[in-house]
């Protein structure tokens, strides 16, 4: 992983500067194509290239976008201080891009690119032409899954953005107007071509290639999340349950190849997972980013968590509200102490441990809605003395690696798709859900006394287990929901989620007012000492019309400097304003006008997004 890191500043601007937009598609421009395509390192210096805007891990540097805690926020879990950001509400001029964005920006939509397809026909055409006989017929098998792998993940990225596309076979060669001009292809069309090259890489990619390198299992890993997105999809948004079928099998077939494997369990604590400074031999990690602090790659994102830096972006009661208790029941039919208290300290003890492990229980002013997020670094950050300016944990000089594939997504993957297929049996459970609730406690979580929640037992899941849960959904499928929204919290995971389950309207800030809550504050007695790392939230002069509360019957307390002893209830992030009405279009995004110009002005037709014409 080291060297990918240094080379891909160089290699990058060489092959993919030319590439901005979708018809500038010029041949290979690096000046040894010609000479360059004969061996196995060719292969894989050309694939280095591409790990960094797949496998982001922290970003590097200031860079935040497509990461945790700065750029994964945008879902009904988080909420902000004044109008809540919206979906894009009009055709933009232009979706084309001049740097390349991450998979992970999902919050406008995508850049409408082909340049990363176009780079890997490139060496899947060149490796066929030029390498057949230059290579094993292992090594041509797996460079060849390699370049099939990294098409798929582009072809994911365009369509769940997208929906149709079209669909490049081949690199095309800059005079052949008629295939760079081509009109998307149906959505079924491209996925049933990645389906394909997925299959191919199951079959062919190498099982190691190497420490913290891309293998079978790390192809699994993002196959079956892939999968699962479109076997979704396919059942939620077209009810169309034998193409569902099809891609959820395959979800099931990876989880299945990665669980039997037997090389991956969950022995982690969460935050030494998420905060470690060297995942090397981890358990859990399929693959990981590793950052060096000798060789100057570095990152910001522990220090957005290090209890003193703002978080504009953070969990609300509509999130505190859907974790599990630790007797594994939603909190209004627990019998666990304080399932109805709100306040941090009482909700962390009551709660599933993973929610201490990833925010303060403590209130932090420092939060948008006083729930501070902490997920990305150690227990070491919140335990160093008053005024220590450790650089693991400030500025941009954080080295804790990042989890790029982990096991306890691909059991999350897993167990949805079979439960979307139908039956799961209590051994599913505790191949998949019941481990995750096993993730064992670090001495901090132990001396709070905090336990890990009770198993899942599939005889409790039933109609009545949970009375807020959708009467569309099933009552095991709404739990594992559940698990998913929590153990992937500030990953990856929640607005595609929402969007491939076609529940969008979560996002509607009027529809449910609990987005626009924080945690429950009482600002007569939150003054916590400095041992409990709490940024004491206390009223003073400069809250006076601002700072406000949200009482059980719905009434809003806003502080007039003489009120101090009716400042009870759940806190109310300074000015906040829902976001604008957003529609069904909104889970595809559009075409921009620039895109659709240039098309006409070559006398071929780029066809909008339905519901942006």
């Amino acid at each position: 992983m080291k060297k990918y890191i240094l080379l891909s500043a160089v290699a990058l601007g060489m092959s993919l500067a030319s590439c901005d937009e979708v018809l500038d598609r010029p041949q290979l421009n690096t000046p040894t194509d010609p000479t360059f395509w004969n061996t196995e390192t060719d292969l894989r210096l050309y694939a280095n290239e591409v790990y960094p805007y797949y496998f982001i891990g922290y970003n590097s540097g200031w860079g935040s976008t497509g990461t945790v805690v700065r750029g994964m926020t945008f879902c009904d879990d988080f909420t902000t201080s004044g109008t809540q950001s919206g979906f894009i509400s009009s055709v933009p001029s232009s979706l084309g891009s001049t740097a390349y964005e991450n998979y992970l920006s999902q919050t406008g939509g995508q850049s409408w690119d082909f340049g990363l397809v176009r780079k890997m026909n490139i060496m899947l055409d060149r490796m066929e032409d030029r390498m057949k006989d230059k290579l094993t017929d292992e090594q041509f098998a797996h460079w060849k899954a390699v370049g099939e792998f990294f098409k798929s993940f582009e072809y994911v990225r365009l369509v769940c953005s997208f929906g149709d596309v079209p669909w490049f076979e081949h690199e095309v060669a800059a005079t052949d107007f008629e295939q760079l001009y081509k009109d998307r292809d149906p959505r079924n069309t491209v996925m049933d071509n990645v389906y394909n090259l997925c299959k191919d890489v199951m079959a062919n990619m190498r099982e190691n290639d190497g420490a913290n390198r891309l293998n079978r299992y790390v192809a699994a890993g993002f196959i079956s999340r892939w999968m699962l997105f479109e076997g979704t999809w396919q059942k939620y948004h077209f009810n169309d349950d034998a193409r569902a079928k099809k891609f959820l099998e395959f979800a099931v077939e990876c989880g299945d190849y990665v669980i039997n494997s037997g090389k991956y369990s969950i022995s982690t604590p969460m935050a030494e997972l998420f905060g470690a400074q060297d995942l090397k031999g981890n358990t859990e990690c399929l693959l990981y980013r590793h950052y060096d602090d000798a060789l100057a790659v570095r990152h910001c994102i522990a220090s957005y968590c290090n209890g003193k830096e703002s978080q504009p972006a953070v969990v609300n009661l509509q999130f505190m509200k859907s974790v599990i208790c630790n007797d594994g029941k939603p909190y209004k039919t627990s019998t666990v102490a304080d399932a109805n208290n709100f306040e941090l300290r009482a909700f962390a003890k009551s709660r599933d441990p993973r929610f201490e492990s990833c925010f303060d229980d403590a209130a932090n002013r420092n939060s948008a809605t006083y729930i501070y997020g902490r997920k990305f670094v150690d227990r070491a950050c919140y335990e160093r003395p008053e005024g220590d300016t450790n650089p693991l944990y400030e500025s941009v000089t954080n080295v804790n690696d990042a989890p790029i594939m982990r096991l306890g997504e691909v059991l999350l993957n897993w167990i949805e798709a079979k439960a979307e297929l139908g039956p799961v049996s209590q051994d599913d459970i505790d191949k998949s859900i019941n481990k995750l609730r096993a993730r064992p406690l670090d001495a901090t979580a132990i001396a709070k006394g905090l336990k890990q929640t009770e198993p899942m037992k599939l005889t409790d899941i039933t109609a009545d287990f949970d009375p807020d849960r959708d009467a569309d959904v099933s009552p095991l499928i709404w739990e594992i929901r559940r698990e998913r929204r929590l153990e992937l919290v500030y990953e990856y995971s929640r607005l595609v989620d929402i969007r491939r389950w076609k529940k969008l309207h979560y996002m509607d800030n009027n529809k449910y007012p609990d987005t626009m809550l924080g945690c429950w504050v009482d600002f007569n007695n939150c003054n916590y000492d400095r041992a409990n790392k709490s940024m004491n939230p206390v009223l003073g002069e400069a809250n006076e019309g601002k700072t406000a509360v949200m009482k059980l019957d719905g009434t809003k307390v806003v502080y007039d400097g003489k009120n101090i002893a009716d400042m009870v209830g759940f806190y109310v992030p300074l000015n906040i304003k829902p976001r604008s009405v957003f529609y069904d279009r909104s889970y595809l995004y559009p075409v921009g006008q620039t895109q659709i110009t240039q098309y006409a002005e070559k006398g071929f037709t780029l066809t909008q997004t339905p519901g942006w014409e």
